[in-house]
């Protein structure tokens, strides 16, 4: 059951969804559904969703031949360029070392519960059997239906099959005369009945000749594919098209509903020999415990070879992740947020249903076999009832040292619950595997209830070249006094979802008292988009307003 705390808690993540919902102000981005509310996604599918916390995001297309980012080549290109691309390339795709049961089996040792696979991205190139078109999968010399095959490995591994979906279709433009663009309203299905009618064909051979779809991403305009789909499988789950889904971040706030976080291995989405830094194994560990603390899921891509193999540093990643979820997969699975989402290195999941509560520990100097640490959770009560353990370990044995018993003990104080823990299990040769443990604690109970803050409006002084920004502090949670302010940063070029440059931080203002707040953003190109929160410094972490993006035509 939640606690009143926490019910409290999530009064302004309800506040945030909608700020978020609204973020445009007024000006819906170029093919993009922003009409959440009238979602056919079922509350029964939403619940099993959140319940999931962890897919794999496969991109992969014909020219990873080239080891050049996914479809977005062919805009700008020259006609010579166009041509090779749509003619020549699929006569040397043909990945001879493709095996989807390879893949599928490895997911489901990292944990994976489900799978979303590009079965077609914006060049169009189908990589499943399609009538529409002859750029497609069939018409290489590989010559299978490499997207009938991954589903089939994964449903056999227990893994839901998803698929990913471009509305967008870059053949289709080339084809019928039109400039290879995305973001503007001319490419977009609604102000071409022709590829409309097109898309509409090629969601019902995937709705129909594959068997049941669990997820379903559309990456651009799908208001009116998305009805299609929810009519062809009723029980589908929509995600981007319907759901919040940020791409290369995690929102600064959890949210009391379904979102997704699609996050890449390293820079690139599909696969690039060169020029990419791939994220450490401990890195994407940290990405899923925060989102999954946040309430979200963290969808983290792959992109295979040419010939079908994952690259070794994917797999190496992906197995470093399943050794991880092996232990502490309980403190991922059917969760929901805490009423807060983490103090300093100390984050926190709850189980949805029943009354445990994951402490995931992640010091910045890893933690050694054998060491004793005490911790301290100040949002945290103990009642009579309490237990407390490290998930994995029995508590009773520490190899080669009988005289020990590494037990964690805990016991209440005025600041909080304190904790007696150590690492006890040996991952690793060298004693000092660098990944976080988590404390399981049952019958807790929330000491203090947080301050809510949200993101105000903005207005644009084309004078002064100045934005003026407003937050509101809902609730000062007990505090006598607290630091607030905002952050910016730019989103400039940016695809709508996607967002990789930092947060700026304006200087704090110290308030006595909740209510409104506001400060000056000087000096900023009128070419450029914005987006800000408002933030508020409580003494465990900062707590954030939903994110709102800044027009200077508002």
């Amino acid at each position: 059951m939640v606690r009143n705390g926490l019910r409290n808690c999530l009064i302004a993540v309800a506040c945030g969804v909608a700020a978020l919902h609204a973020a445009a102000q007024g000006k819906p981005i170029a093919g993009e559904n922003t009409d959440f509310t009238s979602s056919l996604n079922k509350a029964d599918r939403v619940d099993w969703f959140r319940d999931q916390g962890f897919g794999l995001f496969i991109h992969w297309g014909v020219d990873s031949q080239l080891g050049v980012t996914i479809s977005h080549s062919l805009v700008g290109a020259s006609p010579e360029y166009t041509e090779r691309f749509f003619n020549e390339l699929p006569k040397t795709f043909d990945p001879v070392r493709f095996d989807p049961g390879e893949w599928a089996r490895l997911a489901r040792l990292a944990g994976v519960r489900y799978v979303v696979f590009t079965a077609k991205h914006h060049s169009g190139f189908g990589m499943y059997a399609t009538a529409t078109t002859p750029f497609n999968v069939m018409n290489t010399p590989f010559h299978r239906d490499i997207t009938a095959e991954v589903l089939k490995a994964f449903r056999e591994q227990g893994i839901a099959p998803g698929l990913y979906f471009s509305p967008d279709d870059f053949y289709w433009l080339h084809k019928n005369g039109k400039a290879i663009q995305r973001g503007v309203d001319g490419v977009q299905p609604s102000h071409n009945p022709g590829l409309l009618e097109y898309d509409s064909a090629q969601l019902r051979e995937l709705l129909t000749h594959y068997g049941p779809v669990d997820v379903l991403f559309f990456d651009g305009e799908a208001t009116s594919l998305r009805q299609l789909a929810w009519k062809l499988q009723p029980e589908i789950l929509v995600t981007r098209g319907a759901m919040l889904t940020p791409e290369q971040t995690i929102p600064g706030m959890p949210f009391d509903g379904p979102w997704e976080s699609c996050i890449t291995m390293g820079d690139a989405w599909q696969y690039q020999p060169q020029n990419d830094h791939y994220k450490s194994g401990r890195e994407l560990i940290q990405l899923l415990i925060e989102t999954r603390a946040k309430g979200g899921n963290l969808l983290l891509n792959v992109g295979p070879k040419p010939n079908g193999e994952l690259a070794i540093e994917q797999e190496e990643r992906l197995r470093e992740i399943a050794l991880w979820m092996f232990v502490n997969s309980e403190a991922i699975y059917s969760v929901r947020p805490w009423i807060i989402t983490n103090e300093g290195d100390v984050w926190f999941t709850k189980k949805k249903d029943s009354s445990a509560l994951y402490a995931i520990v992640d010091p910045a100097t890893p933690w050694k076999m054998g060491e004793w640490k005490d911790l301290v959770l100040h949002s945290v009560k103990a009642t009579a009832k309490t237990e407390v353990s490290v998930l994995g370990a029995n508590g009773e044995v520490l190899e080669y040292a009988p005289k020990v018993t590494p037990k964690t003990t805990f016991h209440m104080e005025s600041d909080g619950l304190h904790l007696r823990t150590m690492r006890s299990q040996r991952m690793q040769d060298n004693k000092q595997w660098p990944n976080p443990i988590v404390v399981r604690m049952t019958n807790v109970e929330p000491a203090l209830v947080p301050p809510r803050v949200q993101t105000g409006n903005y207005r644009w002084d084309g004078s002064s070249g100045s934005y003026r920004l407003e937050g509101e502090l809902l609730d000062m949670g007990g505090a006598k006094s607290l630091a607030v302010g905002f952050e910016y940063r730019s989103i400039e070029g940016e695809d709508v979802h996607a967002r990789t440059a930092p947060w700026v931080a304006l200087p704090l203002q110290t308030v006595t008292q909740a209510g409104i707040f506001s400060a000056q953003l000087v000096g900023m190109p009128a070419t450029e988009r914005y987006e800000f929160r408002a933030v508020v410094r409580h003494p465990l972490l900062a707590l954030y307003g939903a994110e709102k993006t800044m027009r200077q035509s508002q």
